[in-house]
């Protein structure tokens, strides 16, 4: 899906908005524009900050405050995109729009690429993520190109738990025949071969041959954990992982070690400075911790590789 160079590579983004910080539209928008893609935003909701503050206001985006939205960009004629990228999203109703429009963009551009964050949790499990489960399952991931869900949520869609590399692998094949052709598995429990202080992230890509037969890529990454809470992190990966595939659309190990690599030099920068400004033994606030974007711009353009994948 390589989209000739005179031709802005364009990317619907359907996530949350703040005015102040990073989540969300706010996390994808910055860092795809810099490398170059045309961002079309719609926020689904307005907030004043995150919901990890003490205090947040705002608005919600309704399903048909959505449509109407995509109904304005339909009657202009301007509703081609090359990918749309969507993220949390808080209702049955509004997840159903976004499939809709997703289906629609596809028939208009059938090499279309959507990449889906499946957001339903980490490790807690409430009422209304139980209704998001089976929209998900039936209706999103079987129109998703590239799936990013961690442990919890590629537990929840295939219905198989994760204990060993092994399992991981036969749930990414799973989650393969609902879909996606790319499933990167952000965040596991999977033991390290590097010991406790690394994170195991995982991924898959199926490449369909001409003559129709199909093999499949899969890598693995040991990354160093980080003792913080951030918000963001999730809509950062996710659309970095959007632009590296594009650029590297067949070799998942480079897009994902581009990916990560930035994850870790924004999310180093950002502890740093979140250490400096809370003060020697004190806990940052969530206002402290917010990713430090702006500042990562060459990272962002040209992430130095800080980790090598290993192919499985």
């Amino acid at each position: 899906h390589e989209v000739p160079m005179h031709l802005p590579c364009r990317v619907l983004s359907i996530q949350s908005h703040v005015v102040r910080g990073y989540v969300g539209n706010k996390s994808a928008s910055f860092p795809l524009q810099v490398l170059g893609f045309e961002v079309d935003s719609i926020n689904s909701v307005q907030f004043s900050n995150h919901t990890g503050y003490a205090h947040w206001k705002g608005q919600v985006l309704t399903a048909e405050e959505l449509n109407v939205l995509y109904e304005g960009i339909k009657l202009n004629n301007v509703n081609h995109y090359d990918y749309v990228l969507t993220g949390y999203s808080r209702d049955v109703s509004f997840l159903e729009m976004v499939v809709d429009i997703v289906a629609e963009l596809k028939e208009a551009n059938p090499s279309l690429v959507y990449v889906c964050d499946p957001v339903m949790g980490d490790h807690g499990w409430q009422m209304d993520k139980k209704m998001l489960l089976p929209v998900y399952r039936d209706k999103v991931v079987p129109v998703a190109n590239i799936l990013t869900p961690n442990q919890f949520e590629a537990e929840l869609l295939t219905g198989r738990k994760m204990k060993t590399e092994k399992d991981a692998v036969e749930i990414m094949d799973l989650l393969h025949k609902m879909g996606p052709e790319t499933v990167v598995l952000t965040s596991t429990d999977l033991h390290s071969k590097l010991g406790d202080p690394y994170l195991v992230v995982l991924g898959s890509q199926r490449i369909v041959k001409p003559d129709g037969s199909s093999s499949s890529q899969k890598i693995r990454m040991d990354i160093p954990k980080v003792d913080a809470v951030f918000v963001g992190t999730g809509d950062l990966f996710a659309a970095m992982l959007l632009a590296w595939t594009h650029h590297h659309p067949k070799d998942l190990k480079a897009a994902c070690e581009k990916t990560v690599s930035l994850m870790h030099h924004v999310i180093k920068r950002t502890i740093t400075y979140a250490n400096e400004m809370a003060g020697p033994g004190k806990k940052p606030s969530p206002a402290q911790l917010e990713l430090r974007m702006v500042q990562s711009k060459k990272d962002i353009e040209d992430p130095a590789l800080v980790v090598e994948a290993t192919v499985l």
